[in-house]
């Protein structure tokens, strides 16, 4: 069924008595949000609990009305990540929610055959994981290791689709769409032919998705064991990273005190000075390969349109390809410096 379809099937026109008693195939939504995280999501989200299906009603008719072809889920849930995380203001959850679609349709290396089991080699190398234990202000810490990256075993696009499946397991949580998420990046190890790997049109992509085009709030991004290379891989980043998002960057080099001002010791493994056991990659796996039915029920429901609106794109092909593969050509010489 074609996402015009759907909306005219299941979004009740305006001035319906109520949100969801035309809607008996869509699943109701029960919050699961403690008394505080209620009260932290009114005042720094916007979200009232009495506006709430309203609110998600009204950005549901915005999706019917403006992008009938969209080939999006409506579920009150699935539209509630986007309001979160632009602060319940309609117009940018919209944009956001294109973005998501425009993302995913524009890098099929990254979103084709999306699900656990396909990245299974990025996962059992450790290249990234979740902290089991959550941060003071409720927030998981994804923990991201290039250095057990081997370029020649898989391309750098199967690290981004396991980056990507993390966040989609995180951000069904409730409690991560209003407290968010924070990074942890260990740079250890990072040499020069694998930095390379990360040039301006992967950069500007992976940015894309983080800053626009994903429901995730991103607290902190905390960078150990940075080498020298690293200044040359953020001068390649930078560029694309709006003021807010880079002023969230903790370089720490190799000073453990400088990242516990940041992530407390009791919640680190004991490779970052931490009290809470050795790294073990296991159980977020374990979760995350659980969860295979769940994302290819998910990502059924995101249909592929039949024309996609040029205007709306994030990113737009060829153009901006060549364009970041002409900046590429003149970070080398910068990465080579700094190296």
């Amino acid at each position: 069924m074609s996402g015009d379809s759907d909306c005219t099937r299941t979004s009740p026109s305006a001035g319906s008595p109520s949100d969801n008693e035309f809607l008996p195939d869509r699943p109701k939504y029960v919050c699961s949000l403690s008394p505080e995280l209620i009260t932290k999501a009114r005042e720094e989200l916007q979200e009232k609990p009495e506006w709430r299906l309203r609110d998600v009603q009204a950005l549901r008719d915005m999706v019917c009305k403006d992008y009938p072809s969209l080939g999006t889920c409506l579920d009150d849930a699935f539209l509630l990540r986007f309001l979160r995380a632009r602060k319940f203001d309609y117009d940018r959850a919209l944009q956001l929610l294109v973005n998501y679609h425009t993302c995913r349709r524009s890098w099929p290396e990254v979103f084709n055959n999306l699900k656990p089991s396909a990245i299974k080699p990025v996962l059992e190398s450790g290249f990234v994981t979740v902290l089991p234990c959550l941060d003071p202000e409720g927030r998981h810490v994804v923990c991201i290791r290039p250095d057990r990256w081997t370029p020649s075993n898989y391309p750098i696009t199967e690290n981004i689709r396991a980056i990507y499946l993390t966040l989609e397991k995180l951000i069904q949580s409730e409690e991560t769409q209003v407290n968010g998420i924070v990074i942890l990046a260990d740079y250890k190890g990072v040499s020069l032919s694998k930095a390379s790997h990360f040039g301006p049109f992967v950069a500007k992509k992976v940015i894309g998705i983080l800053q626009d085009g994903f429901p995730i709030r991103i607290k902190a991004v905390n960078i150990i064991n940075e080498p020298r290379i690293f200044k040359g891989i953020f001068a390649i980043i930078k560029p694309f990273l709006k003021e807010k998002i880079a002023n969230r960057f903790f370089l720490h080099g190799c000073d453990l005190n400088s990242l516990h001002q940041n992530i407390p010791p009791v919640i680190l493994p004991e490779e970052y000075g931490g009290t809470s056991g050795k790294l073990d990659i296991s159980a977020w796996n374990e979760l995350l390969l659980a969860s295979e039915e769940d994302f290819l029920h998910d990502f059924s429901q995101l249909v592929l349109p039949c024309d996609s609106s040029p205007h709306d794109m994030l990113v737009s092909g060829d153009a901006d390809e060549k364009q970041c593969d002409d900046s590429l050509r003149g970070m080398k010489p910068q990465l080579y410096y700094c190296y």
